[in-house]
């Protein structure tokens, strides 16, 4: 394998994605938003699922719903070419696909300094192509006219209630700001009633519970430089933001739409992190799921308390 030719094709699928995000917050649009700045999005909010029905993870989830509202589908449902011939559909002749990411790695031999060989793990991205099923023609019936699960709102919030509790964390009401404590491992929200809805609580309490999963403890993400270091914080909020996305579209739950005042001026510090960084949103974007697939394993732990009990 030639590793130059590797590492430049891999440097420009960095760049090539990170342009489009950054594209996007140099207009003052947060991309991972656009899927929600349209009408009559209660109850249709999910992440981007593969044709199997799992949800897509990652940078994919953004690359995926930037695209989606771009071209203006309404499935959220893609597909490579092949998986749609599996299925006896066929992508329409002129239809252009969609790039998300595959992260694989290979092993190289080496020599070590003694003339030994040593096996070396070496990540890599590898790029293919997918469509939205509104591309493709002759696809079963289940692909299409698939409403989303529309949740009675006291049924809703009664689930995002539950589901916040199971993770364990401290939660303290009172004062009018929303943050997280590392020190005293506690989150600080304002009182339910002082939101404009539900939806707007839930929203800011899954950007805290993301950041909650950054001690040692749990994650491991360093917060040591937070306070003095800009970009050190935007990276870390640029996860939390992304970690809320995620969690409110696992949630049904509509996410900040407009950012809190206290949180406005990071589209400026999240702009020089991924014009400097071309690799800090696939970063963020991991650690983003991370920290969402570790609050969802701590549901089944609470789970599996309760049956015990």
């Amino acid at each position: 394998m030639d590793m130059s030719k590797t590492e430049n094709q891999r440097g420009d699928l960095y760049s090539r994605i990170t342009d489009r995000i950054i594209e996007d917050l140099a207009k003052g649009v947060r991309p991972w938003m656009k899927p929600w700045n349209s009408a009559n999005t209660a109850g249709h909010i999910t992440r981007p699922l593969r044709y199997n029905g799992q949800p897509y993870s990652g940078v994919n989830v953004l690359l995926l719903w930037s695209e989606g509202i771009t071209r203006g589908y309404t499935s959220s449902t893609w597909m490579t070419f092949k998986q749609a011939l599996e299925l006896s559909g066929a992508v329409r002749k002129g239809e252009t696909g969609t790039t998300v990411v595959f992260a694989s790695r290979f092993t190289k031999s080496e020599t070590d300094g003694n003339g030994g060989e040593v096996e070396r793990e070496i990540p890599f991205l590898k790029a293919y192509s997918v469509f939205n099923v509104e591309q493709i023609d002759g696809l079963p019936d289940q692909y299409h006219h698939r409403p989303a699960p529309v949740l009675d709102p006291v049924e809703r919030v009664g689930h995002a209630d539950r589901f916040f509790r199971d993770t364990g964390a401290a939660i303290r009401h009172g004062g009018n700001q929303a943050f997280f404590a590392p020190a005293a491992d506690l989150i600080q929200m304002p009182p339910f009633e002082s939101f404009k809805d539900a939806a707007s609580y839930y929203a800011t309490l899954s950007h805290e519970v993301t950041h909650w999963t950054a001690p040692a403890h749990r994650l491991a993400r360093d917060l040591s430089r937070y306070a003095k270091d800009k970009s050190e914080r935007a990276r870390e909020e640029l996860i939390a933001e992304l970690g809320s996305c995620f969690l409110c579209a696992d949630l049904g739950i509509v996410p900040e739409l407009e950012p809190r005042p206290d949180h406005a001026s990071y589209l400026d510090s999240w702009l020089k992190v991924l014009t400097d960084d071309r690799r800090a949103i696939f970063q963020a974007s991991a650690h983003a799921q991370r920290a969402v697939a570790f609050l969802h394993s701590l549901q089944l732990a609470a789970a599996d308390e309760r049956l015990v009990a």
